[in-house]
C-alpha cells in the first residue's frame, strides 16, 4: 500500500487549530512511593483563564495534564502507581491510582501556575482494568492473596484464558461485535472467573466497574457508564440507542443494550439482576456532563483530593487508548491537493497507534463492518455515531523492554547510556547506524536479513485472535554482545511493524481504506520504530504536534462536558493539530526487503500451528 500526500517529510506543519497529545509511560511496571515527574510546556500569565484538565490512569503511573482553549499543555505531572504480578495474574490498587492521581492534578495545576477556579471542566482516561467495589464504594479483594486493596485487575491480566474459551464456544450473537470472540483481557470471562474462583468477594461486590468510568464515579458520585467502556469491554451494544438518541441529548441513556441472554447463557445472569445494577443501570457518550459535577468531597485539596472546586463539569469517560484516538485523530496537516471529502469521510481513511506498553490500533467507519479476529464494529466508543474497529497488540513497549532487559549485555548497555545522558533506545539506534557504515549495508533495516521475530509472546491479539499464540525468535547465536542485542532488538522492532501492517491489510480486505497513520505514545517518540513502521507499512505517519495526546483527550472530555463546544467532533478539530509527517522510503530495495521478512513473519505463525498440532497429536 502505497500513498502520496503533499506533506513536508519534517517541517511541523501547524494548522489553524491545535493539539496536544499524550502517551502510555515507557515505565511499564515499576513502583515508586513518593516520587513526581513534572513538566511544563508554557508559562502563563493570563487571568481569568478557562483551562481543561485531563487525567488518565496508565499501566505504571497516574497523569494529568492542564491544557488551555488553544489545546496547549500549560503543565503535566505524572505519579506511579504499584503494581502486583504473579504469573498471569495482575493487580492493582484503586486507592492508591486515586492517591496518584490526586497528586499529579495538584502537582499539574501548580506547575502551570493555575488555581482551582480556573478549571472549567475534567476528564478521565485510563486503562481497560476491572474495578471490584462493595456498597460503601470500598475496595473488595480480587486477588488469590486476599488483600483488599488489590481489587482491580488489570487489563494485561491473563487468568481467564480458560474463561474466554468456555465463553466463546457459546456461539452468542453479541459476539460478532468484537471480532468474533472474546479476548481474556475483556471483563465476562474476568468476572466468571471471580465468580468461579472467589465466591465470597463475588457475593460482597455492589459495583463492577472499568478503571476509568470508576474514577468519574469517584469524581462525582454519579456511576453512568461510558459507550466506551461498555461497548468495548463489556459487550454492550451501543447501536441499540442509535434511533432512540444522538450525541447532544444522550445523558442518563437507560442501558437498553445489554444481553441478558448472553449473562445468562455464561454462568453470569446475577448481573441482570436490578436492571444491571452491578454493570451499567444507564450509560452516556463520552463527553457527557455527569451528575452535578466534581463533588465537594473529591474537589476538596486535603485527605488525598483534588484541590479543585466543587461543580466542575466532568465528562463521561473514556478508555486510555481511544482518548488518544480523539487526542489526535484530527491532527493531519492542511493541504490544498487534497481530495475535498468530508469531515467523516476523511476520518474514515485514517488508523490511530496508540503505542505504549501495547499497541492499539483504530479506525472509524460510517457503516458497520465485521471483521473476524479485529474488535468491533463498536458503535460511538472513540467518535460519537461513528462506528469504531479496534486491532491490537498485547505486548509491545513491554515486549521491548523485555528483550533488552534480559540480555546479558543490558548492564553494560544501560550504563553505558546514562553516561552519555541518552536513552537506552537512542544508544541502541546510534549502534545500529554505526553497524550499517561498518558492514557497508544500504540500508538500516537490512542488518537483520538472519534475524526473524514473532512478537506474540502475549498472544495474538489481532488479527489472529489467538491467546495461546507465543512469541518467536529465529536466528540466534552465541553473540553476546552490545551490537547483537542491537540487531534483537531492531528485527523485533520490525516485527511489532509487521503485526501492524498484517492488522491494516486485514482491515483493509474488510472494507476500510486506511491509507494514512497517526501515531502516538511513549513508543512514538522512538523514530526508528516510527521510520520501520511507515517503511513496512506503506503509509505516511503523521506524529502530533505536542507530546500528550492522551491527556488531551481526557481534558476534550471535559471541555465538552462544560459546553465549550458543542461536540466531541468539533471539540478535536479545535485542540488537535498535527506535527511532522513521517514518509516511507522511495527505495525499492526497502519495500522488497521487508515484504520478503513479511513473508517469514506470516510464515512463523504457520509454523507454529503445525508444531502446535504435532504436540498435541504426541500427548493424544
Amino acid at each position: 500500500m502505497s500513498v502520496k500526500k503533499n506533506w513536508s517529510d519534517s517541517t511541523p506543519l501547524l494548522p489553524q487549530h491545535q493539539s496536544q497529545p499524550r502517551s502510555p509511560s515507557n515505565s511499564y511496571f515499576s513502583y515508586s512511593s513518593i516520587s513526581l515527574e513534572m513538566t511544563s510546556a508554557i508559562s502563563a500569565s493570563a487571568t481569568d483563564r478557562s483551562v481543561f484538565l485531563g487525567v488518565d490512569v496508565g499501566t505504571g503511573s497516574a497523569r494529568a495534564g492542564v491544557f488551555d482553549e488553544n489545546g496547549k499543555l500549560l503543565g503535566s505531572s505524572s505519579s506511579p502507581i504499584q503494581i502486583w504480578k504473579d504469573g498471569d495474574c495482575v493487580e492493582q490498587s484503586s486507592t492508591d491510582i486515586w492517591h496518584a492521581i490526586s497528586a499529579a492534578v495538584k502537582a499539574a495545576c501548580s506547575l502551570a501556575e493555575v488555581s482551582g477556579e480556573e478549571v472549567k471542566g475534567l476528564g478521565f482516561a485510563a486503562t481497560c482494568s476491572l474495578v471490584a467495589v462493595d456498597s460503601d464504594g470500598s475496595p473488595v479483594t480480587v486477588s488469590w492473596s486476599g488483600d483488599s486493596r488489590r481489587n482491580i485487575i488489570v487489563w494485561m491480566d491473563h487468568r481467564a484464558v480458560e474463561q474466554a474459551e468456555r465463553i466463546n464456544s457459546c456461539k452468542s450473537p453479541v459476539l460478532q461485535y468484537c471480532g468474533g470472540a472474546l479476548s481474556p483481557e475483556m471483563q465476562p470471562p474476568k468476572l466468571l472467573w471471580v465468580k468461579e474462583n472467589l465466591p465470597e468477594s463475588w457475593s460482597m461486590v455492589f459495583r463492577w466497574m472499568d478503571l476509568s468510568d470508576w474514577l468519574s464515579y469517584r469524581a462525582t458520585g454519579d456511576d453512568t457508564r461510558s459507550l466506551c467502556t461498555t461497548v468495548c469491554k463489556w459487550t454492550y451494544l451501543g447501536h441499540a440507542h442509535m434511533q432512540q438518541n444522538n450525541e447532544k441529548d444522550s445523558r442518563d441513556m437507560e442501558a437498553c443494550g445489554w444481553d441478558d441472554d448472553f449473562w445468562e447463557e455464561i454462568g453470569l445472569g446475577d448481573l441482570v439482576e436490578g436492571h444491571h445494577a452491578k454493570i451499567g443501570r444507564s450509560v452516556a457518550f463520552p463527553g457527557h456532563p455527569l451528575g452535578s459535577g466534581l463533588t465537594s468531597t473529591a474537589a476538596k485539596a486535603r485527605y488525598s483530593e483534588l484541590g479543585l472546586l466543587a461543580g466542575i463539569p466532568v465528562g463521561t469517560s473514556l478508555i486510555d487508548a481511544h482518548a488518544g484516538g480523539v487526542g489526535v485523530l484530527e491532527s493531519v496537516p492542511s493541504s490544498d491537493s487534497q481530495p475535498k471529502e468530508s469531515d467523516i469521510e476523511a476520518l474514515c481513511h485514517r488508523m490511530v497507534l496508540v503505542c505504549g506498553t501495547s499497541t492499539c490500533h483504530m479506525v472509524v467507519s460510517q457503516k458497520k463492518l465485521f471483521i473476524p479476529g479485529v474488535w468491533g464494529p463498536y458503535w460511538s466508543a472513540m467518535v460519537p455515531e461513528q462506528w469504531l474497529t479496534e486491532g491490537g497488540q498485547s505486548a509491545t513497549g513491554a515486549l521491548l523492554d523485555y528483550i533488552i532487559e534480559n540480555h546479558v549485555a543490558f548492564p553494560h548497555l544501560a550504563n553505558h547510556a546514562a553516561s552519555q545522558r541518552i536513552s537506552v533506545f537512542e544508544l541502541l539506534n546510534k549502534i545500529l547506524e554505526k553497524t550499517m557504515l561498518d558492514l557497508k549495508r544500504p540500508f538500516l533495516a537490512s542488518l537483520t536479513e538472519d534475524i526473524h521475530v514473532l512478537p506474540d509472546f502475549h498472544g495474538n491479539r489481532s488479527p489472529i485472535a489467538d491467546p495461546k499464540a507465543k512469541g518467536i525468535i529465529c536466528g540466534l547465536t552465541l553473540d553476546t554482545s552490545e551490537k547483537q542485542l542491537a540487531l534483537q532488538y531492531l528485527a523485533t522492532l520490525q516485527g511489532i511493524a509487521y503485526g501492524t501492517r498484517h492488522i491494516v491489510e486485514h482491515c483493509n480486505t474488510q472494507g476500510h481504506k486506511i491509507d494514512t497513520i497517526l501515531a502516538c505514545g511513549g513508543l512514538a517518540k522512538n523514530h526508528l520504530f516510527i521510520q520501520e513502521h511507515a517503511d513496512i507499512i506503506g503509509c505516511p505517519i503523521i506524529l502530533p504536534r505536542e507530546s500528550e495526546p492522551v491527556l488531551l483527550g481526557a481534558a476534550i472530555l471535559g471541555a465538552v462536558a462544560a459546553r465549550k463546544y458543542s461536540s466531541m467532533h468539533d471539540a478535536m478539530k479545535a485542540l488537535n493539530a498535527s506535527g511532522q509527517v513521517v514518509h516511507p522510503s522511495k527505495d525499492p530495495k526497502v519495500k522488497n526487503y521487508h515484504d520478503a521478512k513479511y513473508r517469514i513473519f506470516r510464515e512463523l505463525y504457520e509454523q507454529q500451528l503445525s508444531h502446535r498440532s504435532l504436540m498435541a497429536q504426541a500427548l493424544t
